[in-house]
């Protein structure tokens, strides 16, 4: 969109809202609580549709950087503005998104950082119980629980447990009910 406004009016708004971000991102820190939504930050979440834009800054008229194209790709909201979150994913891309386009549904990447080695999705919360399946890196595992060790996770018709840190998309020690 082309608007006829001096070039120092738009950078002084640019500055300003920087600034504003800026500050709340440091009192969303220091709080831990997001300051639109009353919710922890940070916090994992999970992409609702196969088409999010990720934004340079929290509205539309920022420029589009990125086009996500997943539906249930997990992404850490770091940051809140308004309607808008600023997410990371885990390839460690950021940027802002709609907070419309976002699910409160937990999932996890099977293990994005082993690449070409499988993980086993075991029967029981054990390495000693039977193998389920191997799963490639980055597959989207639905999160149903996790104890701080072993998440029980679903994946297709495929029901039962990965290790934590296995997950990307839970926190070391994070218990899931």
């Amino acid at each position: 969109m082309i608007r006829n406004v001096p070039a120092w009016s738009s950078l002084g708004r640019s500055f300003a809202l920087a600034a504003c971000v800026a500050s709340m991102g440091l009192a969303a820190q220091a709080e831990q609580i997001g300051s639109a939504s009353g919710l922890s930050v940070p916090r994992y979440v999970s992409l609702k549709s196969d088409r999010v834009n990720l934004h340079e800054g929290p509205s539309k008229d920022h420029r589009t950087t990125w086009v996500f194209q997943r539906a249930g790709l997990p992404v850490e909201i770091t940051a809140e503005f308004e309607t808008w979150r600023k997410v990371r994913d885990s390839e460690g891309a950021e940027g802002w998104v709609l907070h419309s386009l976002l699910s409160g549904r937990r999932t996890a990447l099977v293990a994005p950082w082993k690449k070409g080695i499988d993980s086993a999705l075991h029967e029981k919360a054990s390495a000693q119980s039977a193998t389920i399946a191997k799963l490639q890196p980055n597959v989207i595992a639905n999160v149903r629980s996790c104890d701080g060790t072993w998440c029980r996770v679903s994946i297709d018709s495929f029901s039962g447990y990965l290790q934590q840190s296995d997950l990307w998309g839970v926190y070391p020690n994070e218990k899931i009910d």
